[in-house]
């Protein structure tokens, strides 16, 4: 077949496809050729743009530019030689190998034979057509410009990011310097140039800029500036006149080669001489930070102080500082603080900065924990001072607030706070102190929830008073702040494990806050603790009444008794935030009296399955058992270490202690004999029985022994009963089964322990030890009871529950009291108090009461009706 013709009419739809075709084969075979001239080039421009030719000596200069000469001349010979034209024919075998059938060289075919055959020719256009109609849809191929096999090191793409460094940081006016090295260069290096830059502080965040390149007459520049000048040329030539730095004294020769200084001034910057310029600047000055105040310091429910606070500079603030000072005029000077504080620096804190983001305006808090500082909820001045970069400082006048802490809701730990914020005031305070911490430690009873209190406090006196009588040390002084603080905490928090005393503590702090006028968030904080601790008791309750045989079903209580389900308690604690919120704290905290008369006088069916009940119940008693044996030596052994620092307090105990031999002071002595006026049922010898039925014999030859001997004895038999309950557990090999017996191995061991402090008289160990073992005592109950739940089968907690009664001889009140005859619980629907709605609907009922009492426009004679039927029910 012959060449193609140049432009066949069959061809003319593909025209532009045909010449984009070409077009990508010459890029083809161009890239392939000259891709070494392009690198050699693009290094070239690359070197003279970052200015290395002035750098390097003239020698080095012209070696490198000979090199460069010979490798461009090379490579433009290598690529001459291997550059291939593309012809048009071979465009369009490029363009026909795409296409399915090669349509465009079918459309170049003439039909061979069958010329004068009718059918043959219709048949052969008809090919045609189709051949026509497929070359139609060509479209150019992309051009393969992939050259990895000729360059296997890349060397293109050095040269090409060479040549992007010198367009960022280089200048395309430093190529015109390439003259210098050409004929004459001699008298042409010796000719007057300059250079010049202008760096901004770095702090601004602005870039560096090539003096030379800028062509404006008027610059804005920061103040702080720094402007470096280097005149080339016969010295004298070129010479610096300016007024922006604004210097004085001994100045360098404006003639001088290298010049530098500072922008301080708006002025004049010219430089005179041959290509001379002159530019008139205007100093962009640097303000001070500003800082202020933002908001009113805040409590967190956690004890931290948050003070907002806001600050601005132009380029950041770069740091800063929080000032913190007593406001002595503004102190409240009496009792402790009535004497003269110790000196005591100021608060110095570092200015909370954005960890991110911008720093040019922002708002920030300062958090932080003050409630161990001597100056804990006393008014302070707060200085907040920022600083930039350029040092210069900003500050706000002195902002007074106190410095809010951690507030305690418990008396007795308020107390202490108090007695540790005056110890801290200052140390003559220090008998003042010892004397009211004696007078709090005269009559514990009433006063202290737990023994450890007790006994740490005391122990703080006599610390604090043999320091004060040596001489109280700063040393000393920062030593019974710190136990003080450990004291208020467990007096504020406790250290009991008892779900109904965490409990009453919850309540007592809660009503305590609504009376000191506390802020909402320690109020909420406060109300989630009492929740928590609801929760907590009744789970105890539940998994007590599990253990015992007992139920808490609903529906099985017995008729004369009130039930409350976990709603309403919940709607009961919803309600009593609900006041709080309105502002009605007086009927909030009524609301709460009501709820802790109820949680404490609540109660759970008996069983009446028999008297043991199964294994596991008679284990479960045994162990409740045994645990309130415990408390009664740890109650008597407290009585005791009481009588050692007070002999003879304890002859008559208040209704909630217990005598030496386990009887509740209930006008008991310490020997278990009836005090005060009533002297029936004394025994001298014989056995006497406490409160929770357990026989003491002996006791009127108790004097043969001291109380620790009888003590210790009585903690030796009851260990050895722990060990005989603990070996006949119904157990698995559970993982609760392992916690149990655990946790009973480490009571048996505090009991060991307390047993030895008892014989050797250190009652205040044995407490600590006993106080261990009822703790490990209850956590074995806890994995006891789940141990049992989860060996219990299917359907047996129904039957239990089905067979649960009540004691028929017993008439209660909706607050489990002793009820009289004729009152039996009911309403006169006929439901129970409590069951269904019949609860909520009371409740309902007194509030509406309560709504129309407070509203002034009733007449007085139905308010004071509707007052009657509140301080009736």
């Amino acid at each position: 077949m012959g060449a193609y013709p140049r432009l066949d009419p069959k061809l003319k739809s593909l025209r532009w496809p045909l010449w984009l075709t070409r077009m990508g084969m010459i890029a083809e075979t161009s890239l392939r050729a000259f891709w070494p001239l392009a690198s050699v080039v693009m290094l070239a421009l690359a070197s003279l743009m970052l200015g290395l030719h002035d750098m390097l000596s003239v020698e080095l200069v012209w070696s490198g530019a000979v090199v460069a000469l010979l490798g461009a001349v090379i490579a433009l010979v290598r690529g001459v030689r291997k550059l291939q034209w593309p012809s048009r024919a071979q465009a369009m075998a490029r363009l026909d190998e795409t296409l399915p059938g090669r349509p465009i060289n079918a459309l170049m075919d003439a039909q061979a034979i069958g010329g004068d055959d009718a059918a043959s020719t219709q048949l052969w256009q008809a090919h045609q057509r189709r051949m026509a109609e497929r070359a139609a849809k060509a479209r150019a191929p992309q051009p393969n410009l992939r050259i990895a096999a000729a360059d296997p090191y890349a060397l293109r793409y050095v040269a090409m990011l060479a040549l992007v460094v010198a367009l960022l940081f280089g200048s395309i006016w430093r190529v015109g310097t390439v003259r210098d090295l050409g004929p004459g260069a001699a008298s042409a290096m010796s000719g007057p140039t300059w250079e010049g830059w202008l760096q901004p502080p770095r702090y601004t965040g602005l870039p560096t800029l090539y003096l030379n390149d800028v062509n404006n007459a008027n610059l804005e520049l920061p103040q702080g500036s720094t402007v470096t000048l280097r005149f080339y040329g016969q010295a004298g030539s070129l010479t610096l006149a300016e007024t922006v730095s604004g210097r004085t004294g001994e100045l360098p020769s404006a003639a001088d080669a290298q010049q530098e200084f500072t922008v301080n001034q708006a002025g004049d910057l010219a430089i005179e001489g041959v290509g001379g310029q002159s530019w008139q600047v205007e100093v962009i000055g640097d303000s001070p930070p500003q800082i202020s105040v933002a908001g009113e310091p805040e409590i967190e429910p956690d004890g931290t102080m948050s003070l907002p606070f806001a600050a601005m500079d132009d380029y950041g603030v770069a740091g800063g500082e929080v000032r913190i000072a007593l406001d002595m005029l503004a102190v409240d000077r009496r009792h402790g603080l009535a004497a003269a504080p110790d000196p005591r620096d100021e608060i110095v804190l570092d200015l909370p900065l954005p960890l991110s983001g911008d720093r040019r305006d922002f708002v920030e808090h300062l958090i932080d924990d003050f409630s161990q500082h001597p100056w804990a909820n006393l008014p302070v001045t707060y200085t907040f001072e920022a600083h930039d970069a350029a040092e210069q400082k900003g500050e706000t006048a002195g902002f007074g607030a106190p410095l809010l802490a951690r507030r305690f809701f418990d008396p007795l730990a308020a107390a202490v706070v108090e007695q540790r914020r005056d110890l801290l005031w200052s140390r003559s305070n220090a008998g003042r102190i010892a004397q009211i911490m004696r007078t709090l430690t005269h009559k514990p009873e009433g006063q202290f929830r737990s023994p450890s209190a007790y006994l740490r406090m005391r122990m703080i006196l006599r610390r604090l008073e043999s320091y004060t009588a040596a001489g109280l040390t700063p040393e000393y002084q920062n030593e019974i702040a710190a136990a003080l603080w450990d004291l208020a905490l467990m007096l504020e928090d406790g250290d009991v494990g008892d779900a109904l005393e965490r409990l009453r503590r919850a309540q007592e702090r809660l009503s305590q806050a609504m009376r000191d006028g506390a802020s909402d968030q320690e109020i909420a904080e406060l109300m989630q603790e009492l929740r928590e601790a609801t929760e907590d008791y009744m789970r105890q309750l539940q998994r007590q009444a599990e253990a015992n045989g007992e139920v808490m079903e609903q529906g099985q209580m017995p008729e004369n008794m009130m039930q409350l389900s976990q709603d309403d308690l919940q709607a009961m604690m919803d309600r009593i935030q609900e006041l709080m919120e309105q502002g009605r704290m007086a009927e909030a905290e009524q609301a709460l009296r009501e709820l802790q008369e109820l949680m404490e006088n609540m109660r759970v069916t008996e069983s009446q399955q028999g008297q043991g009940g199964s294994e596991g119940q008679q284990a479960m008693e045994g162990l409740a058992e045994t645990l309130k044996e415990q408390q009664g030596l740890s109650d008597q052994a407290f009585r005791d270490l009481q009588e050692q620092f007070n002999p003879g307090a304890g002859k008559g105990e208040s209704e909630q202690n217990q005598g030496r031999n386990g009887g509740l002071g209930r006008g008991q002595n310490h020997e278990g004999g009836q005090g005060g006026d009533s002297q029936q049922g004394q025994q001298q010898g014989g056995s006497q029985e406490g409160q929770d039925g357990s026989s003491q014999s002996g006791q009127g030859q108790a004097g043969a022994q001291s109380p620790g001997d009888s003590l210790a004895e009585r903690q030796q038999a009851l260990r050895e009963e722990l060990q005989r309950q603990k070996n006949g557990l119904p157990l698995g090999s559970g993982e609760e089964g392992d916690a149990t017996r655990q946790s009973l191995e480490d009571a048996g061991r505090a009991m060991e322990g307390a047993q030895e402090a008892l014989e050797q008289g250190d009652f205040a160990e044995a407490i600590d030890q006993q106080a261990e073992a009822m703790e490990r005592l209850r956590e074995g109950m806890r994995a006891l009871g789940e141990a049992l739940a989860e060996q219990q089968q299917p359907g047996q907690a129904g039957s239990q529950s089905g067979r649960s009664t009540a004691s028929q001889g017993s008439r209660m009140d909706p607050l489990g009291r002793d009820q009289p005859e004729g009152r039996n619980g009911t309403g006169d629907d006929g439901s129970r108090i409590g069951e269904g709605s019949a609860y909520r609907r009371a409740w309902d009922l007194l509030e509406e009461i309560r709504r129309r009492a407070d509203e002034q426009e009733r007449s007085e004679q139905e308010r004071g009706y509707l007052q009657r039927l509140l301080d009736r029910f």
